[in-house]
């Protein structure tokens, strides 16, 4: 997925609008009242914390980040977030750790492993709760059980991205062997849809809105690995030990921010989609739409920003299982919920 950057403004935050703003305005008011209203939006403005934020790739799964930039909630807590998308969860953490990046979204084991390699890395909150990952195909009736999956070709992001790894242990603890019962084809993020389409796999593993899309085209979901899972930090917001004792006020912000934006998913869903089609505007509305309803629907946007222990524990006994973390970090030094905690006493 090709990177890009996406910074939501105020109307008076550009330089020529900001001046056109204050010639106008002192010419028709020509008050000192009016002097001191406008300074006092242009010092409001200023005073926005630019936040230089990586998400893992651009899907609806992060749903929550979007209402927010749209609605205007990060500006409200004193944010001016700059967007960028990685292109795959070991990217976007890598962007933390090399300093192009204040915080990341996507799977959180890149900060448990690299805390076990002696590394920095903290987990401030959820931004997706559950596997928002559905096996998608045009072939294939739906599969109640795991060991169907046998004689199947698999597409899905390469290892170690999330739905790589929820596919191979499916796989391996229905009692099937990878590459031999079953086979995982890796290709780029957000690509599996179009390889399972152009006939490379019988199955796609993949998020909205790519499985609506799909599903426009004539495919149907057949697996859900929500359900299947149950609760699971599938993403989380990473930050630095470092960026946290510098700046706590910017994180009490941001996750204060996606407490807010998460609540209003779930209590608008007519913005969420509204928000989903303007992120995705390449996209028919009715697919948007119908990605925003089944993301509702399975729970998988975060209800609450606060990290509860049974989707950790079912993350990390995934990643221990496969191999790609030892899950020698306790919760508590890894998980960080004091900011989510006093986000969501401010907001009773």
């Amino acid at each position: 997925m090709t990177d890009h950057v996406r910074h939501l403004s105020l109307t008076t935050s550009r330089p020529s609008d900001r001046r056109r703003f204050l010639v106008t305005s002192a010419a028709i008011a020509g008050s000192a009242a009016a002097f001191s209203l406008l300074g006092s939006r242009v010092s409001q403005a200023a005073a926005l914390k630019t936040v230089r934020f990586s998400e893992a790739v651009h899907n609806l799964g992060y749903i929550n980040l979007y209402v927010g930039m749209h609605a205007g909630i990060f500006k409200k807590n004193g944010l001016d977030m700059q967007v960028s998308a990685a292109g795959g969860d070991t990217q976007t953490f890598a962007a933390v750790l090399g300093g192009s990046a204040d915080f990341a979204i996507g799977d959180a084991t890149m900060a448990q492993i690299s805390r076990e390699n002696g590394g920095p890395g903290v987990v401030v909150g959820t931004v997706v709760q559950r596997a928002h990952y559905f096996g998608v195909s045009k072939t294939l009736k739906p599969i109640t059980d795991p060991k169907d999956f046998k004689g199947l070709k698999i597409v899905t992001s390469p290892e170690p991205n999330t739905n790589y790894s929820v596919a191979k242990r499916l796989l391996e603890k229905a009692g099937l062997k990878v590459g031999v019962d079953a086979t995982i084809v890796p290709v780029n993020p957000g690509t599996e849809i179009a390889a399972m389409l152009a006939g490379q796999a019988d199955i796609a593993i993949a998020y909205q809105p790519s499985v609506a899309a799909a599903e426009a085209q004539g495919a149907k979901v057949v697996f859900d690995f929500s359900s299947y899972i149950g609760p699971f930090c599938n993403t989380g917001i990473m930050v630095l030990p470092t960026t946290i004792q510098k700046d706590p006020e910017m994180v009490q912000a941001l996750v204060t921010s996606f407490e807010e934006a998460s609540r209003k998913t779930y209590a608008d869903p007519a913005f969420a989609k509204e928000v989903a089609r303007q992120e995705f505007p390449d996209l028919p509305g009715d697919v948007v739409d119908k990605a925003i309803d089944a993301e509702l629907k399975y729970l998988i946007p975060a209800q609450t920003v606060v990290t509860q222990r049974d989707q950790w524990k079912n993350l990390m006994d995934m990643q221990v299982y496969l191999g790609n973390a030892k899950g020698s970090v306790p919760f508590d030094q890894i998980i960080d919920n004091s900011f989510a905690e006093k986000a969501v006493a401010s907001l009773k």
